[in-house]
């Protein structure tokens, strides 16, 4: 009988030999299929799954969007926008809590006052939106730089609160607990009294804000694994929250809704799906902006995937070529405007008068380019001068060595204004020149790409240097002081008038130091 040969045994993984061809041919395909779900196709998809869940909650709450910039905006469609914050989530991550005086956000306290918090349907508190990457239930600045925001806002609009006993629970730090550990919330909460007074060195006029809103500020949170309430009977997701009309009749509530789903492993298991697909826009949008995507959805989602860089290519194209010219400049402090590039027909490089009715005839204007330019080539008339600063960070930091001349030009032009109408008053006959010295003889109009960085920066030194504390006119010399608190206090007027302005840390650390080391 024959003898029946045994099976032969598995190899093992360690006996597989693979050329060292098929290994890196293996690591480019790994690298191919991550790219491909991260494709603009699947952001976009992603970006309009999660915005149907935006929109869901909006309904849910009776409560209008707000987009925090840039990655909310994608979550939102135009039409249900109501306004834009700027939390930054940097401002809440670990061990690096802050409470920002360049990001007040106090455009939202009239939004949120036009509401009691207990109607449903008006026009009431607001929603804020965001996202986060992988991995992340909500980001930072949903869970803890909103929060801290409230808190310090409350302690120094309600301060009466801290008195009663009863009411002293309103002004407390309210942190998801799934999400901000206790040890965490602990921390934060002791920073509290100096973020209070670091609000406080502002100077701002705290009854003025005060009379927009009613009661303290809540913080509540939403996400994709909330169950969404039919009406305000459930508050999201803080699991301490009280139910009811009761929280809404002591708090404005904040709604923190976080957009995108999240995704605990990769996205090659979730079918295409991004978490945060709006996030990081310089690295896949191609110049794509959420309001040319809400413009035009329906082309962008149903184009093949291969054709479809090319036609957002062209879509940003277009969008700049029909992009109206000289948009209207934005006063943030007296006499000085800020405005996106190109200037209108009114304000181009002639010298002569703007027509932009809010700078005034014959305003002096500083515009700030993305080429670099010789100094003796800046002053183009006595109200005109042109500085070639370059792109980004290059920009912000030529801007200290610019800030100088920029400021010396400006004091020129304002200081012979001021005489011209001192001259007038005179002749007039009228000897009380006492208001001269703050009229609104001369306005100044600083431009650069964005109108909110650069010119920033340039409006931020021109307002220190040339006027004093009071906003009246004065011609800086060797013996005028400048410290971080005088210019933090100007600053917080111009993110007062101007929240959208989003000057950069180079751009203000550039007026920093040209104020503070001029005298040396």
């Amino acid at each position: 009988m024959a003898q029946i040969p045994a099976a032969a045994a598995a190899p093992a993984l360690s006996d597989l030999i693979f050329p060292t061809t098929a290994n890196h041919n293996f690591s480019h395909i790994l690298t191919d299929l991550k790219r491909a779900n991260l494709s603009i196709a699947n952001r976009l998809r992603s970006i309009t799954q999660d915005a149907e869940f935006v929109k869901d909650v909006s309904a849910s709450f009776g409560r209008p969007l707000v987009a925090n910039e840039r990655c909310g905006s994608w979550y939102i469609r135009p039409a249900d926008k109501r306004a834009s914050a700027y939390f930054k989530s940097t401002d809440g991550h670990t061990n690096a809590w802050k409470f920002s005086t360049r990001r007040l956000n106090l455009h939202l306290l009239e939004l949120v006052g036009r509401h009691d918090g207990t109607k449903l349907n008006e026009d009431p508190s607001c929603i804020i939106v965001d996202s986060t990457r992988r991995g992340k239930r909500m980001p930072d600045a949903l869970s803890k730089t909103i929060p801290i925001w409230c808190a310090v806002l409350n302690a120094a609009l309600f301060p009466d609160l801290a008195l009663d006993p009863a009411r002293q629970k309103h002004l407390r730090l309210f942190t998801p607990p799934n999400v901000v550990s206790a040890s965490e919330h602990a921390q934060i909460a002791a920073l509290l009294p100096s973020f209070l007074a670091s609000l406080k060195s502002l100077d701002l006029d705290l009854a003025a804000l005060r009379a927009h809103i009613s009661k303290p500020l809540r913080p509540f949170w939403v996400t994709q694994e909330t169950q969404l309430p039919s009406s305000t009977t459930s508050a999201g997701d803080d699991d301490n929250a009280e139910n009811g009309n009761v929280v809404f009749e002591d708090y404005h509530p904040i709604i923190c809704c976080t957009s995108s789903r999240r995704v605990a492993g990769t996205e090659m298991s979730e079918a295409g799906y991004i978490q945060g697909a709006g996030d990081d826009t310089e690295n896949w949008a191609l110049g794509l902006t959420a309001e040319i995507f809400w413009a035009n959805a329906a082309a962008l989602l149903s184009c093949p995937e291969a054709d479809l860089p090319e036609m957002v290519v062209r879509l940003v194209a277009e969008e700049k070529r029909n992009a109206p010219r000289g948009v209207q400049p934005k006063q943030v402090a007296p006499r000085i405007y800020v405005c996106p590039l190109p200037l209108d027909d009114g304000q181009d490089n002639s010298g002569g008068d703007t027509d932009a009715a809010s700078a005034g005839a014959g305003a002096c204007r500083v515009v700030l380019t993305q080429d670099v330019t010789p100094r003796e080539s800046w002053v183009k008339s006595p109200t005109y001068m042109q500085v070639g600063l370059g792109k980004h960070k290059v920009a912000s930091r030529n801007l200290r060595q610019a800030l100088p001349d920029i400021c010396a030009f400006v004091s020129g032009y304002l200081d012979s204004s001021h005489r011209d109408v001192n001259g007038a008053e005179s002749t007039d006959g009228d000897n009380d020149s006492s208001s001269s010295s703050s009229s609104s003889s001369g306005s100044v109009l600083a431009a650069c790409e964005t109108g909110k960085d650069l010119s920033i920066g340039a409006a931020l030194a021109i307002y220190c240097w040339c006027f004093d504390r009071d906003g009246n006119f004065r011609v800086a010399d060797s013996t005028t002081f400048f410290n971080k608190d005088m210019i933090r206090v100007k600053l917080g007027t111009i993110m007062t008038a101007f929240p959208e302005a989003n000057a950069n840390r180079a751009t203000l650390q550039s007026v920093n130091s040209f104020l503070m080391d001029h005298r040396r």
